[in-house]
Formats: C-alpha cells, structure tokens, sequence
C-alpha cells in the first residue's frame, strides 16, 4: 500500500511537471534569437554562382550558416563532390575553404579571400594529385 502511495506521488509530481514545462517552453520559443544565430552580412554576400577565370570551373555557394558551414557545389563542367566546405571572417576579412572528395580530386582544395571591391574570390587551388598549388580567381556569374 505504501508503494503504491509513492507511485502514485511520483506520477502527479511529473503530470504538474510536464504541465509547468509545456507553459514554459512556448514562451520560450517566441523569444527572438540571438545574435550568434543570425546569418552574417559578409556570408550573405558569398552567395551565387562562381566561375574560376581559367578552366570553365563553377563553384556555388548554396547557404552559409551562422557558424561558417558552407553548403556548396562545384563543376568541372561535371559535379565534383564537395567534402567539406566553411567560411570564416577575421575582421573585415572573409574566407572560404573548400575541400573536393572525387575521383581525380583526393582532397584538392580551395582557399579563398572574398574581394569586397570586385566582387570575386581570390587565393590559392592545390591540386592534390600532381601536388602543385595554383593561383586562382572566380568571378560571380550574373543570374
């Protein structure tokens, strides 16, 4: 009889519980969010269509989360596959990396600068298969 008096306790315990809990968890949810949690003004700006002066390559920038994960594509004309893309900003500088996991691309990568003034991503292409690191700049394809 005892036991069945304590079950019984616990139970309304956490039906009072859940109740408090459900009051609060929608008011909650109106608050407005943090600043952290708002997209960036720099990393808007990365978005659209790329085109690297020399090749024909593509890349596009899909979405930047606040935190900096790129969600991107690249072509050459064909997908490649990106395995890992992230931007970053130090300043009033905006970076980009990209890290490409294909057949032909074990682990080229791109690290990039945003131009402000033209508009275009400036830095460096390593070719992972031959070893080389290039100079590259793409510029925004119009829609």
């Amino acid at each position: 009889m005892k036991r069945k008096r304590t079950i019984t306790r616990a139970l309304v315990l956490l039906a009072g519980l859940s109740v408090l809990l459900a009051s609060i968890w929608p008011a909650a949810a109106r608050q407005p969010t943090s600043a952290a949690a708002k997209p960036l003004p720099a990393f808007e700006r990365l978005k659209g269509r790329w085109l690297r002066a020399t090749g024909g390559y593509i890349v596009e920038i899909r979405n930047v989360e606040p935190g900096g994960k790129v969600e991107a594509a690249y072509f050459n004309p064909r997908s490649i596959h990106v395995g890992k893309a992230e931007a970053s900003q130090e300043g009033g500088t905006v970076r980009v990396y990209i890290e490409l996991r294909d057949v032909n691309y074990p682990g080229s990568n791109y690290t990039l600068t945003y131009d402000a003034k033209n508009d275009r991503l400036v830095g460096r292409y390593y070719q992972a298969v031959a070893g080389e690191t290039f100079d590259v700049y793409f510029v925004r394809l119009k829609s």
